[in-house]
């Protein structure tokens, strides 16, 4: 049966594997991704678009559209709610993969960059999931995904402000596991290993290297030694994880790794 979805972030990277991965299993996906050109990940509306218009190329069996959201701001996330019970006629799931990243010793960490961080990664899944709220009860098949990071089990060094914000979306995750229960609502996180986005192509695995081949080549090279399965993950690995957990629906409050055996527990 074709469900509604709301991904945000899902213009490019890990968001867009897991509008792929809906769309192609035939279910109706708002894209919404920030609507005006960012300084820092020049994430914007046009791409979402371009995303649509791949998709349709491509025969993906469901319908997708796209809205702009800020997830955090509470109306904006409003918005994009009901722009997606307006286009769509309900909300079905909701896929809080909006994230940011930023790194660096807690000495020189900017006190900006870290609310910033945590605005973003942890008060995000807060702002949307309080405005999909309702129309996740009315759906009465309801499921929230949420991207979290291998970065939300196990700390590292210089990565405080990041790997604070992906705990924290776990714990909210078991939290609102519980508590949507009685609406049968499910909620789950996926655990992304590595995987070749601009967020660990630029920040997490920096190179001194402004050639996009060798920096893809190096990537290559440090993902090898790092995962027992020898490769990095993708982001339709990502889409694959998220389109089951927001489909099973006797499994609720788990955080999913998808890292190739890099992490295990």
């Amino acid at each position: 049966m074709s469900k509604v979805v709301l991904v945000t972030g899902g213009a490019r990277g890990i968001g867009l594997g897991i509008v792929h991965a809906f769309a192609a299993a035939g279910h109706r996906v708002m894209i919404a991704d920030l609507g005006h050109a960012d300084a820092d990940w020049n994430y914007n509306l046009a791409d979402a678009n371009q995303v649509q218009e791949a998709l349709e190329k491509e025969s993906a069996v469901g319908e997708v559209d796209a809205c702009d959201v800020d997830v955090t701001n509470f109306e904006s996330c409003q918005k994009a709610v009901a722009a997606t019970v307006e286009r769509f006629g309900g909300l079905d799931i909701l896929v809080n993969n909006a994230g940011i990243v930023n790194s660096g010793p807690i000495s020189e960490f900017d006190e900006g960059d870290w609310d910033k961080i945590f605005a973003v990664n942890t008060k995000g899944i807060f702002l949307m999931s309080k405005a999909a709220l309702e129309a996740l009860k009315a759906s009465g098949d309801g499921a929230i995904v949420n991207t979290a990071s291998i970065a939300g089990k196990e700390g590292n060094a210089n990565m405080s402000a990041y790997c604070g914000s992906k705990f924290a979306a776990i714990g909210i995750t078991q939290s609102l596991a519980l508590e949507l229960a009685p609406f049968n609502i499910t909620v789950n996180a996926i655990c992304p290993g590595i995987v070749g986005t601009a967020m660990w192509l630029e920040h997490l695995i920096p190179s001194n290297t402004m050639d996009e081949d060798k920096k893809n080549e190096n990537f290559e090279k440090s993902v090898t030694s790092m995962i027992p399965l020898g490769r990095p993950q993708t982001t339709e690995d990502m889409g694959q994880a998220a389109l089951y957990l927001a489909t099973a629906r006797n499994v609720s409050g788990i955080a999913l790794t998808v890292a190739g055996g890099m992490t295990m527990s």
